[in-house]
């Protein structure tokens, strides 16, 4: 398995960015757990204490991540969640932030960014 502090977890209801996703960050040796949808993900990271990380799509049906994120640091206050936002509207990163998320990115993902943003978090 390696290092769990590689370990990301990936919340997101679209199965095309959860695919797209895995691929280029198992590429670059990060172990990749995902749920569909921020209710499944919950429960996984209540059994799985070794995730490092958390990427949530913060626009999902059932639970967005602003109701998500704050039910992930009650589980974890110390895991760091980096927040996907559809487009970047003004306003978008601060109420992310409000939220509890760690740090923000929007899509279309830019895989370089996200990587800086997850070497802040995990090595």
């Amino acid at each position: 398995m390696g290092n769990t502090g590689k370990r990301l977890l990936i919340i997101d209801d679209d199965a095309r960015n959860i695919f797209a996703l895995s691929a280029v960050l198992r590429a670059k040796g990060y172990d990749i757990i995902s749920a569909p949808g921020a209710i499944e993900g919950l429960s996984i990271l209540a059994e799985n204490k070794s995730i490092g990380i958390v990427l949530i799509d913060m626009m999902m049906p059932e639970m967005d991540g602003y109701e998500a994120i704050p039910r992930i640091k009650e589980l974890n206050a110390n895991l760091p969640v980096v927040a996907v936002t559809a487009q970047a509207m003004l306003g978008d990163k601060e109420k992310c932030l409000t939220a509890g998320a760690d740090d923000y990115i929007s899509k279309p993902i830019d895989v370089d960014k996200l990587l800086i943003i997850l070497k802040r978090y995990i090595n």
